[in-house]
């Protein structure tokens, strides 16, 4: 199955079990939509799994971008990022993941991102699953940053068209892709 075909499946699945319309939904950046896309039932599927870290690969290969790990803001990168390093297996160079938390923990180590224990400048992108304003996005590039990598970029897997990649462009100086806009489902 081509890049194409994936993407299409995929967006399949997201319309599926993922897209939601009708009533008044409030969302994490405060807004209010009657369109909802609740993404980890889809980035949860067993199915959706591997479709995810292909694309997401692939966008990452046509920027040009060549991190050694991909993460974001918990709890919704958590299983993008995890996509994405599984097929990163299958298709080199392998791309580890990390979870960036809230807070740093209160307790053992105190980190505030787990799951790369390498030091120094680390070249990473973002990962998201929706993306409103920017803000979670916007979290992970700061807590990154503190940490001296370099953020080569931001791919959402659901771009809602409110405002993050120009957010995300604007404030943090980052690039900003996606899989697909909400207009595409």
């Amino acid at each position: 199955m081509d890049l194409s075909e994936q993407r299409e499946k995929l967006a399949g699945i997201l319309r599926k079990f993922s897209v939601r319309r009708g009533e008044e939904f409030t969302l994490a950046s405060g807004r209010r939509s009657n369109v909802y896309v609740d993404a980890r039932t889809t980035t949860l599927r067993a199915e959706a799994m591997p479709l995810i870290g292909r694309l997401i690969l692939a966008k990452i290969a046509e920027r040009g971008w060549k991190p050694s790990a991909a993460g974001g803001l918990t709890m919704g990168a958590d299983p993008v990022a995890a996509a994405v390093a599984r097929e990163s297996l299958d298709i080199p160079p392998v791309v580890n993941a990390f979870i960036v938390r809230k807070e740093a923990k209160k307790h053992g180590l105190q980190k505030r991102i787990e799951g790369v224990t390498e030091s120094g400048a680390l070249d990473v992108v973002i990962v998201e699953d929706v993306a409103t304003t920017g803000g979670s996005a916007a979290q992970a590039i700061a807590a990154c940053r503190e940490a001296g990598w370099n953020v080569l970029g931001v791919v959402a897997l659901v771009d809602r068209e409110e405002g993050a990649a120009e957010a995300i462009e604007r404030d943090c100086q980052c690039p900003f892709d996606r899989i697909f806009r909400l207009s595409d489902l």
